[in-house]
């Protein structure tokens, strides 16, 4: 996909790839979430959520966390290298609105299309299993 080629030398850089970004970022937004939480906000099956999870938590980027009430349930928290991480990707949004020839008005319009595009598909499927987005 073009954003991830355009992504990719800052990324490599970095030393992550961008599916492992996007986990960082959704945990930015709401950090200790489950593996199926990030999974969900990020529209992937748990099973493809977790190895990149252990990488980054082998390289000290995430910590994950076993509930004292329900040891089943572990949860993925940003680490403060992780944070620091996330502050030198700042930069990958900018590259990719200036890359993109858009205003943020227009990317931000065609996010909240490609949202309600994605979000009536998933009712479409859901509607024919009976299973909730």
């Amino acid at each position: 996909m073009t954003i991830t080629r355009t992504y990719k030398p800052m990324l490599d850089d970095l030393g992550i790839t961008y599916p492992q970004y996007l986990m960082l970022t959704a945990l930015a937004e709401n950090n200790g979430m489950t593996i199926g939480a990030i999974a969900a906000r990020l529209g992937l099956e748990s099973s493809t959520v977790t190895p990149p999870v252990k990488r980054l938590e082998q390289a000290g980027f995430v910590q994950r966390k076993r509930s004292t009430a329900d040891e089943r349930q572990v949860t993925v928290h940003l680490t403060s290298a992780g944070r620091s991480l996330l502050t030198k990707c700042k930069c990958l949004g900018d590259a990719l609105l200036e890359n993109s020839g858009m205003s943020e008005a227009q990317l931000a319009g065609l996010n909240r299309q490609i949202q309600k595009f994605h979000r009536a598909l998933s009712d479409q499927l859901n509607a024919g299993t009976g299973a909730k987005h």
